[in-house]
């Protein structure tokens, strides 16, 4: 068996290191979501799954459905195509509709009014139980005295059918509870007009939502309510940090007095006011008088309105002194069956990614896989096309005027100047083969001076004074610097007028 050499022990050190933060990340417990989703299949602490489970429980019947279609889908019994692709009522059919239902509806209310303020009474939580059993068996009495005021839903349902304007909605449900628990509460005008028709006909519609935003117009001037923002409460706590109070939710019967539930200050965020004239009845509020849970009559119905909704989250359910708000709130609905809303929170069933309208139309589906494929096609062809980055090569510098200067440099230092004038005298003697095609100079020849003087277009003189200091400086042992400078001169200035 080989012996662990030091590198060894350290990479066995390392993969064991790595092996236990594998382990203990895989078995790490996953961090809890606190997302508020309200969704009946979410087990997370803001998720529903609690309240759906338990909701024929609550309700006393087991006919609980839920909705993944719009509000005038489910009430009319048209599929989700035709209402994506119908128009639906114009403008002008809408407001005629409006004021014709309107006016029903008002001749409706002031017949049944009477009706409707015993129906009040009677739907109150009313028992002979104690004041300490009151958490459990309020709810029970609740939904016991309601169930008997709507013995004769039925037939009260059917007669209100018959009363309807020709311009009104063909509503084909029967009656029912219609829930909604969501974040924010949102209705097309056309939702709203058929949820209206629908609850004017004695049936019952519970919202349960943190924010009420796009009602400003049907449902809202309907109904007579408005939202308000409710401030929160802040304390100076720990280290001089504010931090915003806990909401208390009470109801306001005598008999409920003990359900209460404290819940975070930024869980509540509105309030609502019913204005003045309005037939309903605040059933919940804060510790400041602020309505939190109301019931509003419309027609032979009621809507429920809360602006709590995290009060019916299964974090509030599992605990046994927050879970009896839930019960007594749903105890106000009568005992018939119940549609729970998911539409708002998770679509209609289906396909749910980001591209389902594009395959949902074949001209879309075929341009997306038309790019895709010019997208593919590109990067083969620009892949093959583009060639290796060629690195850049920086030139060789040229160091001829150094190495001159290198040169002369030590000619200099040596004191001999008759090597430099030996190596001008060469230079200037390739100058004359060049330029002037003279080969074999001869510098005492009477004739060659006369010719390069007429080549060159210098005198005489000058030629013959140039030729005596090159003569000199190819036979002279020694030269100074005086003579040298001559001699550089005289050709320099030889070259000059001669190029001319």
């Amino acid at each position: 068996m080989p012996q662990l050499t030091t590198f060894r022990l350290y990479l066995l050190g390392v993969a064991l290191l790595f092996a236990g933060y594998v382990t203990l990340e895989y078995n790490r417990p996953k961090p809890l979501d606190w997302s508020p989703t309200y969704i009946n299949k979410d087990k997370i602490p803001y998720g529903t799954y609690v309240l759906y489970d338990q909701l024929p429980r609550l309700l006393g019947t087991d006919s609980v459905e839920t909705v993944r279609l719009p509000v005038y889908s489910q009430l009319t019994g048209m599929s989700l195509e035709e209402y994506q692709g119908s128009r639906g009522p114009t403008a002008e059919d809408l407001r005629d509709g409006w004021h014709e239902t309107s006016a029903d509806t008002s001749a409706m209310v002031e017949a049944t009014d009477s009706a409707a303020t015993a129906t009040a009474a009677v739907t109150e939580p009313t028992d002979s139980a104690t004041a300490g059993d009151a958490d459990s068996t309020a709810t029970a009495s609740a939904a016991d005295s309601t169930s008997r005021a709507d013995a004769d839903d039925e037939e009260a349902y059917e007669e209100a059918e018959t009363e309807e304007s020709p311009a009104s909605i063909p509503l084909r449900a029967g009656p029912a509870n219609y829930l909604f628990i969501n974040e924010g509460f949102e209705l097309s005008q056309l939702d709203a007009r058929a949820l209206l028709q629908y609850v004017a006909r004695g049936n019952n519609a519970f919202v349960a939502a943190k924010y009420f935003r796009s009602q400003r117009g049907l449902l809202r001037d309907s109904l007579g309510f408005r939202v308000k923002e409710l401030v929160p409460v802040t304390t100076k706590g720990y280290k001089g940090i504010f931090s915003t109070d806990s909401v208390e939710l009470r109801f306001t019967h005598p008999r409920l007095t003990q359900v209460r539930i404290r819940l975070p200050g930024t869980s509540v965020e509105q309030y609502l006011e019913v204005d003045s004239g309005r037939v309903g009845r605040t059933l919940a509020t804060d510790a400041r008088g602020h309505a939190v849970f109301v019931r509003i009559d419309y027609g032979r119905g009621h809507f429920y309105l809360c602006t709590a909704p995290v009060a019916f989250t299964n974090f509030y359910l599992l605990r046994p002194h927050t879970a009896a708000f839930a019960e007594a709130a749903l105890a106000y609905l009568p005992v018939r069956r119940a549609w729970w809303d998911e539409y708002m929170k998770q679509g209609p069933v289906g396909e749910q990614s980001l591209l389902r309208v594009v395959f949902a139309h074949d001209a879309l589906r075929w341009a997306y896989y038309l790019c895709l494929f010019g997208g593919l096609l590109f990067v083969l062809i620009e892949a093959r096309r583009r060639q290796r980055i060629i690195p850049t090569i920086k030139p060789l510098p040229n160091t001829t005027l150094l190495f001159t200067r290198t040169v002369a440099s030590l000619y200099r230092q040596g004191s001999n100047h008759a090597l430099i004038a030996e190596k001008k005298v060469a230079l200037f003697l390739d100058y004359l083969r060049h330029r002037f095609q003279e080969t074999n100079p001869d510098f005492a020849d009477a004739d060659f001076r006369e010719r390069l003087s007429q080549k060159s277009g210098l005198t005489r003189t000058r030629v013959d004074e140039l030729l005596r200091l090159v003569n000199f400086a190819r036979t002279a042992p020694q030269m100074t610097d005086q003579q040298l400078l001559q001699l550089s001169k005289a050709l320099s200035d030889f070259k000059r007028e001669a190029g001319r």
